[in-house]
């Protein structure tokens, strides 16, 4: 059918949309059809006698092209020959005779149809020196194409020399080489013949640059296979030489002998010894010097370097552990006492397997020191495994022995590094495991630390079970918050406190100074520190749980006494509290001031650390607004729901407490934690933040040299904490007289040190009320009408404890 319409002619034909290739005038190209509208399509062509517009699909994915899935631009074709296949597929041969444009798609079943109107080419132009350059180029640049591409005849290059017209040549190319359909689209768009030719001479040159480096790449390659079986042939000739000289593969031999002796004397369990003979057996037969044979080299070498059989023999005495734990710590009566259960139940039942204790204590408190004193009281050789950032489970269990560098996991590298099948084995921050897609570590080591199940214990380089049931394993941690539960109930936990500032002193004097004096080549008579200076060091330049830090600031103490020595002659250095800024520089750390007066809405907490115990100030404002309750401070969620628990325990007990009811519509209320860079979590400050608020809305004000700790609910119950030794020493440090607790807390008043209990009044409370009645003098009236009564205070400078009834 034929159409006129503004002076443009266009013609319905059969269509065919190709995947992946493109057809230019005046070329032949045959190609294999399998589409359903595509076959039918060239049967119309073939039965009606009209030609077919072929054109591309913009993505070669799409089954069931429509017109937006089409290129405009095209080629209309005559078909010249159709050769059935097996099965549903043709062969085709299409040359094609002139450009085309598609206005349309009126068809899309059951073959396309297009509305194709033919682009007539241009007139030909006078050839000009520029062109006759371009022409020539072209022809250089294809002939070399044709010299390093794969399936390219020097015929190609016969069939072009004979053309002068720059439009067929870049056609004849385009179709000839390997483009993106993408760019033979370009060319086959471009209708200036000479600038066609120009883009044809891009894409050329750059497809030129690229078949060059693919035959670089492939040269290499080439050159390493070659090497290689060169190596091999002159291997081979050389096995030939030796046998030929009667020395034969003696070496080889001699090493298959040696693994085969080594077996047999190690006396190995059944199921090892096994394994090992096969894979001794598949060595030899090995050629020379081939990966295989180093694998199995490096996996013989490894099993038999474990201590299958070796075994220290274990020195269980009570007396000995206990002698070697006060040698090398102080204090730690707890920890000690049941580290020394352990010990005892070992010497009355040496049979007792599977025991795992998990020391957990904040940094610097001597972890890993009772670790090493154990398993030298013990006579157990100590292996360190640290876990800190481990976050593969290969790093616990190994890696296949195919592996490239493949190598055991760290619990069986402790094991071959102790050289002993019962040793101490530390591992060291098992609250710091990672996880990711290769794993959690976490999940390896719960066969590692249950005692039902790691005497066959396998890991992936062995392949082999191993028995861990003699090893004694001992872990650390900060907190036992981030360890996985499963993981937790197969270990004993024993809980390492912070030092009180008088155990720091102790411990400086017996063991952090000699260290350092002996470290640093000095004598006791060279330089001496007063317990005063120590004490100033504890309180004005660290702040901390354990003695790390203690231990540095000495060290920094002898190595300027060490250079007046040298530099100065100086005899002997005599250091006081007063005279350490010389060593130290300014003092660091100051303990918080109490206020001079009681002020009002200003309440001394207490909080607990990794370092130790804080004093946390709680401030509250209250100003005439709209009933806006705002927090800051760099508070967690815990800590924001505790001041919101506050909030509505004081609205609901507004009449008893002598507040306005409406005081939340007509006042905003700021609560403000002081060091505000400093994150801030937990429920602990509950009291504090609700007598803060009670006290700036009723304008009284708070005891000074009071401190308070609890949990509140919206009940006004005041609920049990943690970490109270350690608060409480934070508030002796900063001048507090009187420290408000939960009741439920009584039991831990025990575990506080004697010095921090002689220095501190404590009173222990159920509900909110009396803890507004000790910190304000706040008389409430009770639901049976009576008043909450305030407690007498014991004198001053005595301990007391004041129970609430």
């Amino acid at each position: 059918m034929t159409e006129q319409a503004n002076e443009i002619q266009t013609t319905v034909l059969p269509a065919l949309a190709l995947r992946g290739m493109t057809v230019f005038p005046t070329m032949m190209l045959h190609f294999d059809v399998g589409r359903d509208i595509s076959v039918k399509a060239l049967d119309e062509s073939m039965t009606s006698g009209q030609p077919i517009f072929l054109t591309a699909q913009k993505e070669i994915t799409v089954e069931a092209p429509k017109e937006k899935d089409l290129f405009r631009v095209g080629t209309i074709c005559n078909v010249r020959q159709i050769l059935r296949l097996p099965g549903d597929n043709i062969r085709v041969m299409v040359e094609g005779v002139a450009r085309g444009r598609m206005h349309q798609l009126p068809q899309l079943t059951p073959y396309l149809k297009a509305e194709v109107e033919e682009i007539r080419p241009e007139e030909p132009v006078r050839r000009s020196a520029k062109t006759e350059a371009l022409i020539r180029q072209t022809y250089e640049l294809f002939e070399r194409y044709v010299e390093l591409a794969p399936k390219m005849t020097p015929d190609l290059l016969l069939n072009l020399v004979s053309s002068e017209d720059p439009g067929y040549i870049a056609d004849y190319i385009a179709q000839n080489i390997v483009m993106r359909t993408g760019d033979k689209q370009s060319i086959l768009e471009e209708l200036r013949p000479v600038r066609r030719l120009e883009k044809l001479y891009q894409q050329l040159s750059q497809e030129l640059d690229v078949l060059e480096l693919e035959l670089t790449m492939q040269e290499r390659v080439r050159e390493g296979m070659n090497r290689n079986q060169r190596d091999y042939y002159l291997r081979e000739q050389l096995k030939v030489i030796q046998q030929e000289l009667g020395e034969g593969e003696q070496g080889s031999d001699s090493e298959i002998l040696e693994y085969r002796e080594k077996i047999a004397k190690a006396k190995l369990p059944k199921e090892v010894e096994e394994k090992l003979m096969k894979e001794t057996a598949r060595l030899e037969k090995q050629p020379f010097g081939s990966a295989e044979a180093t694998v199995l080299r490096n996996y013989l070498d490894v099993c038999l370097e474990l201590p299958w059989n070796k075994k220290t023999k274990e020195r269980v005495d009570v007396a000995a552990v206990r002698k070697a734990l006060d040698s090398d710590h102080y204090g730690l009566e707890k920890v000690k006492e049941r580290i020394l259960e352990f010990v005892a139940v070992k010497q009355l039942a040496p049979e007792l397997k599977g025991q795992i204790i998990c020391l957990v204590g904040p940094p610097g408190v001597g972890k890993t020191s009772i670790a090493m004193s154990m398993a030298k009281a013990m006579n157990r050789k100590l292996a360190r495994i640290s876990l800190g950032g481990v976050h593969d489970e290969a790093e616990i269990r190994g890696h296949r022995k195919t592996y490239i560098g493949a190598m055991p996991g760290r619990i069986i590298a402790g094991i071959r590094q102790a050289g002993s099948s019962n040793p101490l084995l530390l591992l060291d921050e098992i609250d710091k495991l990672g996880a990711d897609h290769r794993g959690d570590p976490a999940d390896a080591l719960l066969e590692v630390l249950d005692g039902e199940q790691n005497s066959t214990f396998r890991d992936h380089f062995l392949e082999v079970p191993y028995d861990l049931s003699d090893v004694l394993f001992l872990t650390t941690a900060n907190t036992l918050d981030t360890i996985p539960r499963p993981l937790l109930d197969r270990m004993e936990v024993i809980e390492l406190p912070s030092y009180t500032d008088e155990e720091k002193l102790q411990i400086a004097k017996r063991h952090l100074l000699p260290k350092e004096l002996k470290r640093h080549g000095l004598k006791k008579t060279q330089l001496k520190l007063t317990d005063g200076a120590i004490r100033e060091i504890i309180t004005g330049y660290t702040k901390e749980s354990g003695v790390r830090v203690l231990e540095r600031r000495l060290g920094a103490v002898c190595r300027k006494a060490a250079m007046r020595v040298v530099s100065n002659g100086v005899k002997s250095i005599h250091i006081t509290g007063d005279g350490l800024e010389e060593f130290l520089g300014i003092r660091r750390y100051h303990p918080e001031r109490l206020p001079k007066t009681e002020q009002v809405g200003l309440v001394n907490g207490l909080a607990w650390t990794s370092v130790g115990g804080e004093l946390l100030e709680v401030e509250v404002n209250v100003v005439p607004g709209t009933g806006k309750l705002e927090l800051t401070g760099n508070l967690g969620d815990v800590m924001k729901e505790s001041v919101h628990a506050a909030y509505s325990y004081i609205r609901s007990k507004a009449d008893r407490l002598g507040i306005p009811t409406d005081f939340y519509q007509k006042k905003d209320i700021h609560v403000h934690f002081p060091e505000g860079a400093v994150p801030k979590d937990g429920p602990s400050a509950g009291i504090a933040i609700t007598t803060a608020m009670v006290s700036a809305l009723t304008g009284m004000p708070v005891r000074r040299e009071l401190a308070m700790t609890g949990e509140v609910t919206l009940r006004g119950r005041v609920l049990a904490i943690g970490g109270l030794r350690e608060k409480t020493m934070a508030a002796m440090r900063n001048g507090i007289r009187t420290v408000i607790v939960p009741a439920e807390n009584e039991r831990d008043l025990e575990e506080i040190d004697q010095t921090v209990r002689a220095a501190l009044h404590f009173v222990l409370v159920d509900q909110v009320d009396e803890v507004l009645a000790q910190a304000l003098g706040l008389e409430l009236a009770r639901e049976d009408g009576a008043t909450t009564a305030i407690p007498t205070e014991a004198p001053a400078g005595t301990a007391g404890i004041a129970i609430h009834q």
